[in-house]
């Protein structure tokens, strides 16, 4: 069977060229005559390959000295936690903004630990745009301000990064990271789950600045204390090896195509043939605001819903798969991160043109 177009939200598509490299590795890494999957996380070979991906994801962020890399498991949601309790040390105070499904989280989450102010909230656009940040209500004394940079359900993306004055800014870039170029020295802490644009589910990327360590309550497992893997190359527990290793492979593929710059055009294109094709369409809409729609998830309705069924088992059929919305939204989404080609975009496009010509 060929390969299928995966619009999946996460884990999503990987790069071809990556899972073949890692299919001829499989069995012997580099004459080492076992897999990564194998190796001890304490040996040369797998250090190597733990070097070399700290080192990849700097070059490719453009990470200052000034930030430190963790890599750890749990996803983005144990950090919704653990964000607070690593970073506020003695204060007590966080400033969020709501804009979707998942700052909603990361606010639930952060306030067990923490005094949350939600200080913008799009709740009543139905989370389809942006509050202007002119008009966020920041709190003095806050010790961070916390946003999700893309909304993966909602579909809303930020398209510059806020300014907040010296308040730290601390933003969950699970399904935006490495799509666009990011000024890193403008935020105290970033972190993404690697299930969408860096690899497979089980590693959760944590960049911090340095002088936000530290300050960890001790009620923190070891584990997820930021400063302890930190002194520790991430390796405080034994890590998930073979995951960090298609991390790894896939930040490679990244540098071949050019760097985030490079991807930034290419993911541009893809999202600008995707909208056009559904704004100039009558059976096909899309509600967010077009100032903040996302380049990465790409949710769209029919003007006949009892057409979505109908809908999902013919693209399935034609190899256009996971493209059912999700549930508290309904309709469909199209995640395009970087490793779904524009090909597939273009499938997806004659698609819907199809369905729309025939119904």
């Amino acid at each position: 069977m060929s390969r299928i177009f995966n619009f999946s939200a996460g884990p999503s598509t990987l790069p071809e060229a990556v899972l073949k490299q890692a299919q001829e590795e499989m069995l012997d890494w580099r004459g080492t005559g076992m897999s990564v999957m194998e190796m001890s996380h304490r040996g040369k070979q797998f250090m190597s390959i733990a070097q070399e991906l700290m080192q990849d994801l700097r070059d490719l962020m453009q990470i200052p000295e000034s930030h430190k890399i963790a890599l750890l498991q749990g996803g983005a949601t144990a950090q919704f936690s653990f964000i607070p309790q690593n970073i506020l040390g003695d204060e007590n105070k966080a400033c969020y903004v709501n804009t979707g499904a998942w700052s909603k989280k990361a606010i639930k989450d952060g306030g067990r630990f923490c005094d949350v102010t939600v200080v913008a909230d799009a709740k009543d656009s139905n989370y389809t745009t942006i509050p202007d940040v002119a008009d966020w209500e920041q709190v003095a004394d806050a010790g961070y301000l916390h946003y999700t940079s893309n909304e993966t359900i909602h579909g809303v993306e930020f398209q510059d990064i806020p300014d907040v004055g010296d308040l730290p800014l601390v933003a969950d870039m699970s399904s935006n990271i490495l799509s666009r170029p990011v000024d890193v020295s403008r935020f105290g802490l970033i972190y993404a789950g690697t299930q969408k644009n860096m690899g497979p589910a089980g590693v959760t990327v944590v960049i911090v600045r340095e002088d936000l360590l530290g300050r960890t309550r001790d009620s923190v497992p070891p584990v997820f204390n930021y400063q302890q893997q930190i002194d520790n190359d991430s390796m405080l527990n034994t890590p998930a090896t073979y995951n960090w290793y298609l991390v790894g492979l896939v930040l490679k593929w990244l540098k071949q195509q050019g760097g985030i710059a490079a991807m930034e055009t290419i993911n541009r294109r893809k999202a600008d043939k995707l909208y056009q094709a559904i704004d100039q369409s009558s059976l096909y809409s899309n509600p967010v605001d077009k100032a903040y729609r996302s380049r990465m998830n790409i949710p769209f309705v029919l003007a006949d819903s009892s057409l979505d069924q109908e809908f999902l088992a013919l693209a399935e059929q034609n190899g256009l798969s996971s493209l059912k919305g999700h549930r508290s939204v309904g309709g469909m989404r199209a995640s395009i991160y970087n490793a779904m080609p524009e090909a597939g975009v273009d499938a997806l496009i004659d698609f819907m043109q199809e369905f729309e010509r025939t119904h």
